[in-house]
C-alpha cells in the first residue's frame, strides 16, 4: 500500500478560522460544564460543601 502524502494544505486564513472555531468550541464546552456544576450545587443545597469526605 502506497504512502499518502497528498495532504490538504490550509491557507493562513483557513488556519485562523479553524483556530477560532476550536477556541469557541472549547469555551462553549467549558461554559456548559460550569453551568452543570452550578446547577448541581444549587440542587444539592449549600451543605454539600461542608460534608465530611
Amino acid at each position: 500500500m502506497a504512502d499518502r502524502t497528498d495532504y490538504v494544505r490550509l491557507t493562513p486564513e483557513e488556519q485562523k478560522r479553524r483556530r477560532r472555531r476550536s477556541v469557541a468550541l472549547a469555551l462553549t464546552l467549558a461554559a456548559f460544564c460550569i453551568i452543570l456544576f452550578a446547577i448541581t450545587l444549587v440542587k444539592l443545597g449549600p451543605g454539600v460543601l461542608q460534608r465530611p469526605l
